[in-house]
């Protein structure tokens, strides 16, 4: 059993026992799936194939009682008897499933349906003959008189909406104390056979205190989370049924929806009670779940599989994020018919894998969707966000104290920058796209450097993302590249029209002095570049690429019309006579007050690789494309080495004048 699910009762009332508990273990599994509609054996052998080694906590599956007959989905929620014969298989196939995936350490939680029985008349699947109000086990005197809950019931009458009967389905007089032990005996059957958790279908349509008496009676200490769709303007709300156990969070799921589909990633930096949602000690969070896939359950603007990268990036900030308890979705293809059940064909099918290309969709295998489940599960020392990086729009980056760090980029480009991590300095593996060799000395995906400093590089492309954590740090003796802040300015006069551009690093002469051969390697003379000042949409498409300051016009991935690193224009007032006040901070270029010397200086602003550097040394000559072309020689009086170029010094302020000989450096 996890440690999520050793909560007891009492405890899943303290979010401050939660969040102690959280923080004491490491790599704990934090994380669960809803295996929709998949059978026993197939459970099974998915928590011993990769829910188990995945580090997946448990596993929600689809209600295990005797149902109506027919193939859509939903008959699995209309409850006949509560014989352990379902679609998903037999009383002995759920037993041998329940321990198999607790061997595998994953838990079962059952979806139990306690609110009513089926609708109508028929014969179950176990052939159970059921109708007007009688089953098995239950006569009319034990259901609710009959009434028809209306779709303005939910937003003024409790009564009604807790009452009457949900689409037809016969309603259990769940305050009645025989249908109370009846429930309550299903429940401690599935406890026997091992369940470790429930899921409460439809418990807005119970009572609060109603589903307390019957939890009363249940042995043990199951993990409980109760389904209660609050949007804000509910007749019932979800925070009547806390006392109870965990509750979904539905508002969690729209907003971020909505968020990921049409908004800005940059607004998700408080994410939570902040926006109106319960506390996360108390709430099961999910992407999408089988109802408002489909439209249903308080559906929105709900991100689904069938959004391909947008929903893998939804999942990760998901389970990143430190809030709530946190459901992977697992669904199938439903070719937009709501009611479709499930494909005829099983996930595991003697060897083969219907994943993916098949009507199964396994978003839970999904390398970023089971990678953030590693971050997630090695991140929960430190349950808070830190070092949080945006760039104003759908570019995102936070670290979680000092155990991981994420970014995510939702934008149609790359991106690019130098960002804190929190982390300690090494080389460390991106387990959305690889993961650790078992000696650490290697990582199958990408890898992240982080300097002394805790900086690292961070390039990402469209839709992309990637999280690195501390036990995911890799035994590799490379060493980080040193990166500091770096700023030139080159004063030029120039026209509308023209624009400036520096080439520069170690000259290759010089270069062979030291032991480098940059006709070999072009890098050893280069240095790694990030630019700071991405607000000029003019300069921008040059900046786009330029990964080094090089003695090349332009880089792969650069735009072509480049003539080496873009600079912007810069004054240290801007005159009312100008018309309206530009800024660097506001637009990219104009006034700044980074610029102590005057109009037209030019400036470069860059996180700056200092380790390539001659002993902090860089050369650099300035290109007017439109205008003056290059300048001419320099003779500066302090050069450490020979060369006809300006040098510069990493991590400074460096000021320069057109074809001068004149240099001025401060600190920054």
């Amino acid at each position: 059993m996890t440690t999520l699910n050793k909560i007891s009762k009492a405890s899943l009332i303290s979010g401050a026992a939660l969040l102690s508990l959280a923080q004491s273990v490491q790599a704990q599994p934090t994380t669960f799936v809803h295996l929709f509609e998949w059978s026993w054996p197939d459970v099974a052998q998915e928590c011993e194939t990769f829910l188990g080694p995945k580090g997946y906590a448990a596993v929600q599956v689809s209600p295990p009682n005797e149902h109506i007959k027919g193939d859509p989905w939903w008959t699995r929620y209309q409850p006949v008897s509560y014989q352990l014969q379902s679609r998903g298989g037999s009383e002995a196939q759920f037993k041998e499933m329940v321990s198999r995936c607790k061997s595998a350490g994953v838990d079962i939680y059952v979806d139990a349906v306690i609110n009513h029985m089926a609708a109508g008349s028929g014969e179950g699947v176990a052939g159970s003959v059921y109708g007007d109000k009688y089953f098995p086990m239950y006569s009319p005197q034990d259901f609710h008189e009959s009434c028809a809950i209306n779709g303005e019931d939910y937003g003024n009458d409790p009564w009604r909406v807790q009452n009457c009967e949900l689409v037809g389905l016969a309603d259990l007089d769940t305050d009645a104390p025989y249908v109370q032990s009846q429930l309550s005996g299903y429940l401690n059957s599935l406890v026997a056979a091992g369940v470790a958790g429930f899921r409460l279908d439809a418990s807005k349509h119970m009572p609060a205190g109603d589903i307390a008496s019957i939890l009363s009676q249940v042995n043990g200490s199951p993990l409980v989370f109760q389904e209660v769709i609050d949007q804000d303007s509910e007749a019932v709300s979800a925070s009547e049924y806390f006392g109870n156990g965990l509750v979904t969070e539905f508002k969690y799921t729209t907003k971020l929806g909505e968020t990921f589909k049409s908004g800005k990633l940059a607004w998700l930096s408080n994410f939570g009670e902040a926006w109106g949602m319960m506390p996360s000690y108390k709430a099961v969070v999910f992407v999408d779940n089988h109802d408002n896939q489909r439209g249903h359950g308080g559906a929105g603007n709900v991100v689904t599989f069938e959004d391909g990268k947008l929903y893998d990036l939804a999942n990760v900030f998901m389970l990143a994020y430190p809030y709530g308890y946190p459901k992977v979705m697992s669904s199938y293809e439903f070719n937009h018919d709501s009611d479709a059940g499930a494909p005829a064909v099983p996930v595991h099918d003697n060897g083969q894998l219907n994943c993916f290309a098949q009507q199964w969709q396994c978003e839970h295998r999904h390398d970023f969707i089971s990678g953030a489940v590693d971050f997630r599960n090695n991140t929960t020392g430190h349950w808070q966000v830190s070092n949080w990086w945006d760039n104003g729009n759908n570019q995102i980056a936070f670290s979680r104290g000092s155990e991981g760090f994420v970014a995510i980029n939702r934008e149609s480009g790359a991106m690019q920058q130098y960002l804190q991590t929190g982390l300690a300095q090494g080389v460390y593996c991106d387990v959305l796209s690889g993961q650790l060799s078992e000696d650490k000395q290697t990582c199958t995906g990408r890898q992240v450097l982080v300097n002394e400093q805790g900086q690292a590089l961070i390039s990402l492309a469209a839709m992309d993302a990637i999280a690195i954590h501390h036990n995911a740090k890799t035994l590799s003796d490379a060493t980080p590249p040193t990166m500091q802040r770096t700023i030139v300015f080159i004063k030029a006069l120039t026209e509308a029209g023209q624009d400036m551009f520096i080439r520069g690093g170690i000259d290759h002469g010089y270069a062979q002095t030291l032991g480098r051969d940059c006709s070999l390697n072009a890098n050893d003379c280069a240095l790694q570049i990030i630019h700071n000042n991405l607000k000029n949409a003019t300069t921008n498409v040059w900046k786009a690429g330029d990964n080094y300051l090089d003695w090349g016009a332009y880089e792969a991935g650069q735009d072509t019309s480049a003539q080496g690193s873009p600079l912007d224009w810069t004054t240290d007032l801007w005159p009312s006579e100008w018309g309206t006040k530009r800024t660097v901070e506001q637009d990219g270029y104009g006034e700044t007050p980074l610029n102590q010397y005057g109009a037209h200086y030019w400036m470069l602003d860059v996180q700056m690789d200092c380790s390539n550097t001659v002993n902090g040394w860089f050369e650099l000559k300035a290109y007017v494309k439109n205008g003056q072309g290059w300048e001419g020689d320099i003779a500066q009086a302090d050069a450490p080495y020979s060369s006809n170029n300006h040098f510069a010094q990493c991590g400074k302020i460096n000021v320069f004048e057109f074809g001068s000989n004149n240099v001025y450096y401060t600190d920054l």
